[in-house]
C-alpha cells in the first residue's frame, strides 16, 4: 500500500465518521519521544522517519508539522506521499491547532487516538478548538485497519540493576516519592513515562531501540505499589526481589482497569505531559487530579555520587573507543573506500569492545559534506555517501553502557577545507567553550545558558535552528528532562548534579554542517556576597579537532581551554591505549 493509498484509506474512515480533520502525533501510550515499532504511526502513514512531528489530515490537505532539525529531511521523505511540510516556528509547539481553528468551520469535528495524545496536549487542543466552535472526537484509530502485519507490543527481557550501579535502592526511591506525595497532598501517583519507571524501579529493558526501557506503568500509594508489566519479561529472581520490596506485579494491560478502580475520593498525582489522555479518562471523574511533573523526573535528573563516578568512568571508555575509531578511519581512508554507513558500523564495533557496552544511545549521525547540514540525518542505502579526501565529516554518536549514557559530536577535516569552513568551525567551537565554561548564579534557567552559548555566533550573524542542549539519562534515555538549554521560557533551574549536552552548530544546506558537542555536569563554583554560583565540569573525554581551527577568531581564554581540554583527554585516555592508537592521540592533542 502506497502512502497516498493509506491517506485515502484514512480519509474514507473520516468521511464515514463525519470527521473533518485527523491528528496523528509522534507518541505512544507512554508519550515517549522514541517509539516501539508498533507506534511509529507517522512513519507508517507518511514515510517520515524523524522523532518529532505531527500529521494533520483533512479531505483536501495533509501536512506534517515539524521543526528546523528536519526541514530538509522531511521535504525529501514526503515527496510523493500526499503530505506537505509545514515548518514549525517554535520547536515542540502544537501550532497546527491554530491552523485547524483558522481553516475549519464552526461545527466541524477533529479526531485523534486518545492513547497517543498527552493530557496536556488534549487540553490545548480542546481549549483552542472549542473556542472556534469545533468539536473533538476521541479514541479514533484510523491506522489499525490499514496496517497489515502491524507489529505487536515488544517483549524484550527486562532486568534489575544492582545497587552498586544505581547508588540508591528501590525502597529508598519509593520513600522519596511517598514524601513528595504527602507534600503535594496526593494519595495516589500514576506513572506512565518509561524512563521514570526505569529509574524508580532500577529496571532496564530493550523495548525501544537505543533506549534501555521496558513497557510498564505504575501506581504508587502509601498502601501498595503496583507495577504493570509483561511479567514474562522478568526473571524469577527479579520478580522475587520486586515482591520483597512490597511491589505487586500485575499484567501490563491491567493499568486501565486499575486506574478506573482508584477510589473516587482520592487525590491522584499525574504528569499531564507524560500521561496519555485515554488513561486519564479511566480515572474516576470525582477524584481530585493533581497535575504536576512526576517527582521521579526531577529526582533522576540530579545524579548521585555513584552515578557521577560511573559516568566519568564511562566517558573514558567511550573516549578510548572513539580514539581507536578515528585512528582507524584515517588509515582506512587511504586503503579502501569508506561510506557513511560503513564507518557507522565500524564505530559500533569499537564501542562494543568496551566493558559494559549495551548498545547505541541513538542511531549514529554520520554526515559527510552536505549531509552534515541535516542535524538528524541517518544514512540509508539510497543516500549513503562515500567519504572523500575533501571537506568536513560530522559524526554524532553515543553509547549505552551499564554505567552511563554518552552523546558526543565531532567534526573532522578530510582535507582541502575552505576558509568559510574554518571560520564556521572555529565559531562553533568558541560557542561550545563559552557554554561549557559559563559561571552562573543558582536559579539560572536553560534559556540563559542557551543565549550565552549562542552569543559568539550571533556576534557574526550566525545561528542554528535547534536547542543548545538536552538532559542525558544514566544508562537511560539520551534525551532526558526536565532541563533543556533552548530558547523556551521554561522555569526549570539548572541544578547541581544535572548532566546536559552543549552542542551549538552551523548548517549550510547543500554544503556542510558543523556541530561540536560535549556533555557537562553542573557543579558548585563559588559563593560570594552576590549569592551562590555554579559552573560546569566537562564529562566527555575525546579530542577536539584543531586542524580546522582559525586561531585569529579565538581569544586567549578559548585557546587555553582547548589546549587544556585536549591535554586532559590525553592524560585520562593514554593509560588505556598503546602502540599506534597512543601515538595518534598524542599527535592530535598537541597544543596549538
Amino acid at each position: 500500500m502506497t502512502y497516498q493509498e493509506k491517506l485515502s484509506g484514512i480519509r474514507r474512515q473520516m468521511l464515514n465518521d463525519k470527521v473533518d480533520a485527523y491528528i496523528i502525533p509522534s507518541a505512544d501510550p507512554h508519550i515517549s519521544e522514541y517509539l516501539p515499532d508498533r507506534y511509529k504511526c507517522i512513519l507508517f502513514a507518511s514515510g517520515f522517519t524523524g522523532s518529532a512531528g505531527t500529521l494533520v489530515i483533512t479531505q483536501d490537505f495533509a501536512g506534517l508539522w515539524t521543526d528546523a532539525r528536519y526541514f530538509v529531511q522531511a521535504t525529501e521523505q514526503l515527496h510523493g506521499s500526499g503530505f506537505e511540510l509545514v515548518k514549525l516556528i517554535a520547536q515542540g509547539s502544537p501550532e497546527y491547532t491554530g491552523w485547524l481553528a483558522g481553516n475549519l468551520n464552526s461545527g466541524d469535528s477533529v479526531a485523534f487516538d486518545s492513547n497517543l495524545i498527552s493530557l496536556q496536549l488534549s487540553q490545548t487542543i480542546h481549549n483552542e478548538l472549542s473556542a472556534a466552535d469545533i468539536n473533538i472526537v476521541e479514541n479514533k484509530d484510523y491506522l489499525d485497519s490499514l496496517w497489515e502485519d502491524r507489529p505487536g507490543l515488544p517483549a524484550s527481557p527486562a532486568f534489575l540493576l544492582d545497587d552498586a550501579l544505581t547508588g540508591e535502592t528501590v525502597p529508598s526511591k519509593l520513600e522519596r516519592i511517598q514524601r513528595e506525595l504527602k507534600r503535594k497532598r496526593a494519595d495516589v501517583h500514576l506513572i506512565s513515562s518509561l524512563d521514570d519507571i526505569a529509574w524508580v524501579f532500577n529496571i532496564r529493558g530493550a523495548d525501544v531501540k537505543c533506549n534501555p526501557v521496558t513497557l510498564a506503568f505504575a501506581l504508587v500509594s502509601p498502601k501498595v505499589t503496583e507495577l504493570f508489566i509483561d511479567i514474562a519479561k522478568l526473571s524469577v529472581n527479579d520478580r522475587a526481589r520486586l515482591k520483597s520490596w512490597g511491589i505487586e506485579l500485575r499484567p501490563y494491560q491491567d493499568v486501565y482497569t486499575a486506574a478506573a478502580a482508584v477510589s473516587s475520593s482520592s487525590a491522584i498525582l499525574i504528569d499531564p505531559k507524560r500521561t496519555c489522555f485515554a488513561l486519564y479518562r479511566q480515572l474516576p471523574a470525582e477524584a481530585k487530579i493533581i497535575q504536576d511533573t512526576n517527582p521521579s523526573t526531577n529526582f533522576k535528573a540530579i545524579k548521585n555520587e555513584t552515578e557521577i563516578a560511573n559516568i566519568r568512568d564511562t566517558m573514558v571508555r567511550d573516549g578510548v573507543a572513539l580514539t581507536r575509531f578515528f585512528r582507524w578511519l584515517e588509515e582506512a581512508m587511504v586503503k579502501e573506500e569508506q561510506t557513511e554507513i560503513s564507518v557507522a558500523e565500524k564505530l559500533y564495533t569499537f564501542r562494543a569492545e568496551q566493558d559494559g557496552f549495551v548498545g547505541e544511545s541513538f542511531d549514529t549521525i554520520a554526515g559527510y559534506a552536505e549531509h552534515g547540514a541535516l542535524p538528524h540525518y541517518k544514512a540509508t542505502i539510497e543516500s549513503d555517501s562515500r567519504l572523500m579526501n575533501d571537506g568536513l565529516f560530522l559524526l554524532d554518536s553515543g553509547g549505552q553502557y551499564l554505567r552511563g549514557t554518552t552523546d558526543i559530536t565531532r567534526v573532522v577535516s578530510l582535507g582541502n577545507i575552505t576558509q568559510e569552513e574554518k571560520t564556521d568551525y572555529t565559531l562553533v567551537l568558541k560557542a561550545m567553550i563559552e557554554g561549557s565554561t559559563a559561571h552562573f548564579p543558582k536559579g539560572t534557567k536553560g534559556y540563559q545558558i542557551d543565549a550565552i552559548t549562542r552569543k559568539p555566533l550571533w556576534d557574526h550573524l550566525r545561528n542554528y535552528g535547534h536547542g543548545t542542549g538536552h538532559g542525558v539519562g544514566y544508562f537511560l534515555n539520551v534525551h532526558e528532562g526536565p532541563q533543556v538549554f533552548n530558547a523556551s521560557n521554561l522555569l526549570i533551574d539548572v541544578e547541581l548534579g544535572m548532566v546536559t549536552s552543549v552542542e551549538p552548530g552551523i548548517y549550510r544546506p547543500s554544503k556542510y554542517g558543523i556541530r561540536i558537542e560535549n556533555l557537562v555536569l553542573t557543579v558548585p563554583d563559588q559563593s560570594t556576597e552576590f549569592g551562590e554560583f555554579y559552573t560546569f565540569e566537562t564529562l566527555t573525554q575525546f579530542v577536539i579537532e584543531t586542524e580546522a581551527v582559525d586561531k585569529q577568531l579565538l581569544d586567549t581564554k578559548h585557546i587555553q581551554w582547548l589546549n587544556s581540554y585536549n591535554a586532559e583527554v590525553f592524560r585520562k585516555l593514554s593509560p588505556f591505549l598503546q602502540g599506534e592508537d597512543l601515538k595518534w592521540l598524542e599527535r592530535k592533542t598537541k597544543a596549538i
